[in-house]
């Protein structure tokens, strides 16, 4: 064989791989570059991540794949030691045997590297984007270090808990409820010590043993809802109330309950949205449940009260009521007949919110039992029809409340300007020559005349805020909103002072 054949030949037998070792990977030259041996740090790759991280990694026996690598070389057939064995010579030595690699143990995977901090914070942002179930149960079976972070309570912050046969029959429902709350009896106080916000759905004979579990296990709670939820008590929400301090929002739907016969302040609020189908209230039954209800709102709501019946009693009513709003879109079905069931026993009340209730009248708030009404909310806002509103009344609200309001709101109605005239008029007689306690008056988009709105500056001196937007029978210069005794004043100052207008 020519020498240069021969020489290619030993190249070519250099390069390849020997049997039985491993053809050094990419993996082991960017570990060598990146984190070499007694350099402080360590990698941990993946298929879309890199991590240098400090401490002692892996073991890489560098000395030790020299020497086989040295082995190796000394048993190919085309070395240069071999070559030498093979002069004719006294029987040389047996080479020592080559010392063989450590056995290292399986890679446990990066996922079993990292630390538990970091861990930690990424578990917390999966959470945070959809939720801790089912991600952290499925996480918990990953490894052990997955396991040990999924089980940190600080994950289980938000949790919803529905019967897995929910809308099944009777028994197979009430089954699978008792199976679930036998596993919540180990998770409530191992992974939810820590929950703020919890939704049931669907439970219809076990709630009660749920909630009892929540008062005992989570006394951070903050949130509470229950839909479609049967069985709950009023002692089971107190005793919850009193477990948790931190509870300031219960959300019930569709679920069903005795009373509650503590509460003072319910309110109920929607968007604007004039497609929603109106509710039936039963103003009686909520009479009955609520007997100490001091302030109801029912804003952008609409409703109509549920039918009494044909042999039906007048309920208890809100006999502690002092506020009530059921401000909302013109298209209200509020009516005297509900208002008068709403407010047949509320002598306190002070403020009524009807804005929007264009079916409501004067002679239907005359009816109200309440005598010390301070704050009276009447305006119309974005009504195209005013054909059908009321011209005339507007004096039987004042003559029943001129010496107690405070703050009346008149926008858009739709009172001719002899009537406003005279149910102004009112706050200039009060009895016993005392100063009528007016200081807001809304008339915006009324007919009221010049002469009347200086009358009633003048018999005001208290007035702070004058809204006269809109207003066709005054100058065009007078038609805005004046805030402040000053500009109040001023007010008056040009309506003395201008030419009267047409009306």
């Amino acid at each position: 064989m020519a020498p240069g054949a021969a020489r290619r030949a030993r190249r070519r037998v250099r390069g390849a791989p020997p049997a039985g070792v491993r053809a050094r990977s990419a993996e082991d030259w960017w570990w060598d570059r990146l984190a070499p041996s007694g350099s402080g740090y360590h990698l941990l790759q993946s298929d879309s991540m890199l991590l240098v991280l400090p401490g002692s990694g892996p073991a890489r026996a560098r000395a030790h794949r020299r020497a086989a690598r040295r082995a190796q070389r000394l048993r190919l057939p085309g070395s240069r030691a071999t070559a030498a064995k093979a002069k004719p010579k006294s029987a040389p030595a047996p080479a020592p045997a080559p010392t063989p690699a450590p056995q290292q143990g399986p890679d446990p995977g990066w996922g079993d590297r990292i630390p538990l901090e970091i861990l930690l914070q990424i578990f917390g942002l999966l959470v945070a984007a959809d939720g801790p179930v089912p991600f952290l149960g499925r996480a918990a079976r990953v490894c052990r270090r997955w396991h040990e972070a999924a089980s940190q309570p600080a994950l289980w912050h938000t949790v919803t808990l529905s019967p897995p046969l929910a809308g099944r029959p009777t028994k197979a429902g009430a089954k699978a409820e008792k199976k679930l709350l036998a596993s919540l009896e180990w998770f409530m106080p191992n992974r939810f010590s820590q929950l703020q916000r919890l939704t049931l759905i669907h439970w219809k004979s076990q709630v009660h043993a749920v909630l009892k579990l929540v008062s005992e296990s989570c006394p951070r709670l903050t949130f509470l809802k229950l839909s479609d939820c049967h069985g709950v008590t009023p002692d089971t929400l107190t005793g919850l109330a009193r477990a948790c301090p931190q509870l300031h929002s219960l959300d019930i739907q569709h679920s069903t309950s005795s009373c509650c016969p503590q509460l003072q302040l319910l309110e109920v609020s929607t968007g604007i949205n004039r497609n929603n189908t109106p509710l039936q209230l039963p103003v009686e039954a909520l009479q009955r449940a609520c007997p100490r209800l001091q302030v109801l709102r029912l804003l952008n709501l609409g409703w109509l009260p549920k039918p009494p019946g044909r042999a039906a009693t007048p309920g208890p009513g809100f006999p502690s009521l002092e506020e009530l709003c059921l401000a909302g879109p013109t298209c209200s079905f509020v009516s005297d007949e509900a208002l008068g069931r709403l407010l047949h026993s509320s002598p306190n009340l002070r403020l009524l919110d009807l804005r929007g209730c264009a079916r409501i009248t004067p002679a239907g708030l005359r009816d109200l039992p309440c005598r010390e009404l301070e704050q009276l909310y009447l305006g119309l806002y974005g009504m195209s029809d005013r054909l059908t509103l009321a011209k005339e009344g507007s004096p039987l609200l004042t003559e029943k409340w001129a010496h107690t309001l405070r703050e009346l709101d008149l926008s858009g109605q739709g009172f001719s300007e002899k009537d406003l005239e005279q149910a102004l008029a009112a706050f200039s007689g009060t009895p016993g020559g005392s100063q009528p306690a007016l200081c807001s008056l809304n008339l915006r988009g009324t007919r009221v005349t010049p002469g009347t709105v200086s009358s009633v500056i003048s018999s005001c001196p208290g007035l702070r805020f004058l809204n006269l937007e809109s207003c066709r029978c005054l100058p065009r210069g007078l038609k805005r909103a004046y805030r402040g005794p000053e500009h109040v004043q001023r007010c008056l100052e040009q309506l003395l002072t201008s030419p009267a207008s047409p009306s």
